[in-house]
C-alpha cells in the first residue's frame, strides 16, 4: 500500500498537533493548579466545586454581616456605658441630697447639676452611629428619637423597630435597641414605687416598700394609701376600688396590703395620700423621673417647716427608686447586648473552622497533584519532541541520497 506525500504530511501534522495540545493543557494545569480547565474534563467534579465555592461565598457574607453587627453593638455598647455612668452618677446625687444639712443654695446647685446630667442623657439617648443613623430610633433612624414635648419633658417620637442582620444559615440577630425599652422601661421584677400626692400638708415619711406574701390575691395590683382622723385605708386602684386594708395609723409600725408592707415616720394630715403602685405604672420614663427630682430639690425648704421636709424626702425616695429601676434595666439591656456579641464571636469561630473545612474539601476537588502534572509535562514534551525529530528524519529520506 503506497502513502501518498501529502497524507504523509498530514498525518504527522495531525500527530503533533495532538501532542502539541496535550502538552498546552498540561501547562494550563500547572499554571491554574487545577485539574480540569472547564466543566467538560469532570462534569461531576465541576459540578461539586460548584457547590462548595457557593457555600464558600455564602459564609463570606455572613463574616461580613457578623463584622458590621458586631460593630454596631460595640457602638451601642458604647453608649449604654455612658448612660450607666450617668445614671450611677444621679444615684449618688440623689442620696447626697438627702442630706439633712444642705441648704436652699445647696439644694439648687446639686438640681443644676443634676439638670446637667439629664441633658447629657439625653444627648446620649439621641446619639448615631457616625453615618447619621440613630441608635435608638427603631426603624426611623433617620431622626433623633427624643424631642422636647409640647407640655414639658421628653417625647420618644421612633418606633419599637428591630434591625435584623443575617449573621448565619438560621440565625438573624438584632443590632440595636429601640430607645423606649431602654429609657421609658423597666424591669418585670422592678417592684414597687411609692410616691407621695402634692398636695399633702403632713409630716408623713414613708419607707422602703417589702414584699411579705407575693402570693396574695392582691398582690401586683397598685394601690392608694389615704389618711383620715388618724386612720388609714388601702384602696386598690381597681374599677369599682376595693378596700385592701385598714386601721389605725401608729408611725413606725408596717401596714400590710396585698402581699406588700410599708411603715411611716411622721404625722399625717388629714386628706393626705400615697400611691403604692407597680414600677410598669408608676411612670417609667426616666428623663420624666429625674426632672421632678430637679424640681423638687428647687423648692425651696425655709418657712416650709415638717410638711416640706416630708415633701422633699418623699421626693427623693421615689426618685431614687426610678433612678434605680431606670439603671438596672439599662444594665440588663447591657448584658443582651453582651450576650449577642458573645453570641457573634461564637458563631465566628464555628464559621473559620466550616470555611477551613470547605477549602480543604475543595482543594481535594480542585487542586492538581504538581508531582503527576510535572511528569506528565516531561513526558508530553519528550513525546513531541520525538515525533518532530521523527517526521523530519523521515522527511529529509530521498533515494537519491543512495545514488
Amino acid at each position: 500500500m503506497r502513502i501518498s506525500t501529502q497524507s504523509f504530511y498530514e498525518q504527522n501534522v495531525n500527530a503533533m498537533g495532538l501532542q502539541q495540545q496535550k502538552l498546552f493543557r498540561v501547562q494550563q494545569q500547572l499554571a491554574t493548579n487545577s485539574k480540569f480547565l472547564s466543566a467538560g474534563d469532570d462534569p461531576v467534579g465541576a459540578a461539586r466545586s460548584l457547590g462548595v465555592s457557593q457555600t464558600l461565598s455564602e459564609n463570606a457574607q455572613y463574616a461580613t454581616s457578623r463584622q458590621r453587627a458586631s460593630l454596631s453593638l460595640a457602638t451601642e455598647e458604647n453608649a449604654l456605658n455612658s448612660v450607666t455612668a450617668i445614671l450611677q452618677n444621679m444615684k449618688t446625687l440623689t442620696v447626697h441630697a438627702g442630706n439633712g444639712t444642705l441648704s436652699d443654695a445647696d439644694r439648687e446647685s446639686l438640681a443644676t447639676t443634676i439638670q446637667s446630667g439629664l441633658d447629657q442623657l439625653i444627648g446620649v439617648a439621641n446619639s448615631d452611629n457616625g453615618n447619621g443613623q440613630y441608635l435608638f430610633a427603631g426603624f426611623k433612624s433617620g431622626s433623633p428619637p427624643f424631642v422636647a414635648a409640647p407640655g414639658g419633658g421628653v417625647q420618644y417620637v421612633g418606633d419599637q423597630g428591630q434591625r435584623l442582620m443575617q449573621i448565619d444559615v438560621a440565625r438573624q440577630m438584632s443590632t440595636s435597641d429601640d430607645g423606649r425599652s431602654i429609657f421609658q422601661s423597666v424591669q418585670g421584677g422592678a417592684g414597687y414605687v411609692t410616691s407621695g400626692a402634692a398636695s399633702n400638708t403632713g409630716s408623713a415619711v414613708f419607707g422602703p416598700v417589702g414584699i411579705t406574701n407575693a402570693t396574695a390575691a392582691d398582690y401586683g395590683k397598685d394601690f392608694t394609701i389615704s389618711f383620715t382622723g388618724g386612720n388609714y385605708t388601702v384602696m386598690t386602684k381597681d374599677t369599682p376600688p376595693v378596700v385592701a386594708a385598714s386601721g389605725i395609723y401608729t408611725p413606725d409600725t408596717a401596714i400590710s396590703f396585698g402581699g406588700v408592707q410599708l411603715k411611716f415616720s411622721g404625722t399625717p394630715a388629714d386628706g393626705d395620700n400615697f400611691d403604692v403602685s407597680t414600677a410598669q405604672n408608676a411612670g417609667t420614663d426616666i428623663f420624666a423621673a429625674i426632672g421632678q427630682l430637679v424640681s423638687a430639690l428647687r423648692t425651696p425648704l425655709a418657712g416650709g417647716g415638717a410638711a416640706a421636709q416630708a415633701q422633699l424626702r418623699n421626693a427623693l425616695s421615689t426618685a431614687n427608686v426610678k433612678v434605680t429601676n431606670a439603671h438596672d434595666n439599662v444594665l440588663t439591656v447591657l448584658s443582651s447586648v453582651g450576650a449577642r456579641q458573645n453570641e457573634i464571636d461564637a458563631l465566628d469561630t464555628g464559621g473559620a473552622a466550616r470555611k477551613l473545612q470547605e477549602e480543604s474539601y475543595l482543594s481535594s476537588i480542585e487542586d492538581l497533584d504538581p508531582y503527576s502534572a510535572i511528569s506528565e509535562f516531561y513526558q508530553r514534551q519528550s513525546s513531541l519532541q520525538a515525533t518532530q525529530m521523527t517526521f523530519a528524519r523521515l522527511n529529509s529520506i530521498s533515494l537519491f541520497n543512495y545514488l
